[in-house]
């Protein structure tokens, strides 16, 4: 939602991010055996500082290295000095080995400092350590 006087800044942050997965259990009678579900439980570190707590779904394929995933997120804290809370959505897939991951804010989804953010979350790994690369805009605060 555009609001009138607000300019637009674009920014970037980057940081840290650890993430606990939490195997849930099926529903009963609801579903497909193939498609597991997690609580996400994450804390951000970083010019993000925020707790984010989620739900993913994800199956496996039959094809070694092939699989998909999405999942909901909402993210409470503070990004580069401004507080509140915003919902990130994954949607993933893996194929053969070769990743394609996008990660977005939730269009009107951002609260309190956060108003009117949008923007895209990329999420490397390397040697064990989860990074995060955070593309945003966000109103200007006046």
């Amino acid at each position: 939602m555009s609001h009138p006087g607000w300019r637009v800044m674009s920014m970037h942050a980057s940081g840290t991010f650890e993430v606990k997965m939490i195997p849930q259990p099926a529903e009963d009678g609801v579903g497909d055996a193939s498609i597991g579900r997690m609580a996400l439980d994450k804390q951000y570190r970083g010019d993000l500082m925020a707790t984010g707590k989620g739900q993913m779904l994800a199956t496996r394929i039959a094809i070694e290295g092939s699989a998909g995933y999405v999942a909901l997120e909402r993210v409470s804290g503070t990004l580069q000095g401004r507080s509140g809370a915003f919902a990130l959505q994954h949607s993933g897939t893996m194929t053969r080995g070769a990743p394609q991951l996008t990660i977005m804010v939730v269009p009107d989804s951002g609260s309190d400092e956060l108003q009117g953010l949008a923007g895209t979350l990329a999420i490397t790994v390397t040697d064990g350590r989860h990074f995060y690369d955070f593309e945003y805009t966000l109103p200007e605060q006046g």
